[in-house]
């Protein structure tokens, strides 16, 4: 990577750099349609740092999403390798929790309470006395402890929103996957959604990975942010965003940013009349 200017929190050449959680190192991906093989990355390399929000930013077709599914364990790499903790990928597994943007997912003929508590009975992590327990503590975090014997039919998308964030947390996995979790509801509901996954994070401090094409909401949600190229997927930067929030949308600063992530995005020049804006939060690659 050759990096213009390095942000001091984002070094990993100095001896006080923790070691990463998630290693994603030189990694091809492919999937196969009827009519060909479609190269879906070419050599991604990141590292995600324990506690880290960390964002995958691209545009459709960059292969972000792909990337989530092999850090899952649903497909291997054709080139390069995936860790966790300094153990190899090889398949899906409990440690790694896949949080998708159909809320469809939940079982309907069971309540809020018994959605959460199933994969902890399913996997046998737990008995059936910690699981409800889980399920209450972390129904309680996202807001819905009045909620915990309803059934899906009857909540809003939001609601449903909560419920299988509530279910991943109760796994308490290594990483949370998020594959663009906000993406079907409405901007209102979206935004709120946003600003309760930080309040969570204030609070449990888990480790995220999240996908989105929105660069906004990565600017919101992350503290890192991934920029990949355009098919195949390439990494393009990486921009350190941890100074943003929900209410630094309006800045100057975060406007000016989110328009040199649309720049890099898509390869263009910053008009002439611009300002000098501050690198030192980029690294770029080529």
């Amino acid at each position: 990577m050759n990096a213009l200017t390095e942000h001091p929190q984002t070094s990993r050449l100095t001896a006080a750099a923790p070691s990463p959680l998630l290693d994603v190192d030189g990694v091809s991906l492919e999937y196969r349609t009827r009519e060909r093989i479609v190269q879906a990355t070419h050599q991604v390399s990141f590292a995600v740092d324990p506690a880290d929000r960390f964002i995958l930013l691209g545009p459709s077709g960059c292969g972000k999403s792909t990337l989530l599914k092999a850090v899952a364990g649903f497909l291997s790499p054709q080139e390069g390798e995936i860790r966790l903790a300094g153990q190899r990928i090889d398949g899906p597994g409990a440690d790694r929790i896949v949080v998708f943007q159909e809320f469809d997912q939940l079982l309907p003929w069971k309540t809020v309470k018994q959605n959460v508590m199933f994969p902890l009975l399913a996997s046998r992590s737990v008995g059936k006395a910690e699981a409800e327990e889980r399920a209450r503590l972390y129904l309680d975090k996202v807001g819905l402890s009045g909620f915990v014997d309803a059934y899906p039919h009857t909540l809003s998308g939001g609601m449903k929103a909560r419920v299988a964030i509530a279910r991943a947390l109760a796994m308490q996995p290594k990483i949370l996957l998020m594959d663009e979790p906000f993406a079907a509801l409405d901007a209102l509901t979206r935004r709120k959604m946003q600003e309760e996954l930080l309040e969570l994070w204030e609070d449990v401090k888990f480790t995220l990975l999240f996908v989105t094409h929105s660069i906004e909401e990565a600017l919101i949600v992350g503290n890192r942010i991934l920029l990949l190229s355009s098919h195949p997927g390439r990494v393009r930067a990486e921009i350190n965003s941890a100074q943003f929030d929900m209410h630094s949308s309006g800045s100057v600063t975060f406007q000016s940013t989110a328009q040199r992530i649309h720049r890099l995005l898509f390869n263009e020049q910053a008009p002439d009349v611009v300002a000098d804006h501050d690198f030192h939060a980029v690294r770029l690659s080529y």
